[in-house]
């Protein structure tokens, strides 16, 4: 077994798309539009579905918003430098909503960002999980 993606709904598909790969690097594999569905997919990822792991944009037609609630968490993504990484999304009009530092309970540096959705993504230091 191996996980394939992780689908979220979005409210505007080109700015999400935007998103994810001007500010995060992440390019896009493919999109397709379902007309009888209403409903158009698109997949971005920093690499090939067929050896990464990938994230499903999910676009509804006519569905602008949507009420997260509290179960979903969060996006992970291992960066070289956790400052560095909030500054260029800062830099590019993204937002740091947590900025890099240890986690509270540990020694994992983290940080947060947010999509134009409102997704929290998680940016982890590499180097620096399990302490």
């Amino acid at each position: 077994m191996r996980m394939l993606h992780t689908m979220i709904r979005v409210g505007d598909l080109d700015r999400s798309i935007a998103f994810y790969t001007e500010v995060l690097g992440m390019r896009l594999l493919r999109r397709k539009d379902y007309p009888g569905g209403k409903f158009t997919l698109a997949f971005v990822g920093y690499g090939d579905e067929s050896d990464h792991t990938v994230l499903e944009l999910t676009y509804n037609w006519g569905v602008e918003r949507y009420d997260q609630g509290t179960a979903f968490g969060h996006i992970a993504i291992e960066v070289d430098d956790a400052a560095r990484a909030c500054a260029e999304v800062a830099a590019k009009g993204g937002k740091v909503v947590r900025p890099a530092g240890p986690m509270q309970h540990g020694g994992t540096v983290i940080a947060f960002i947010e999509d134009p959705d409102g997704y929290k993504i998680e940016f982890i230091e590499k180097g620096t999980r399990g302490g």
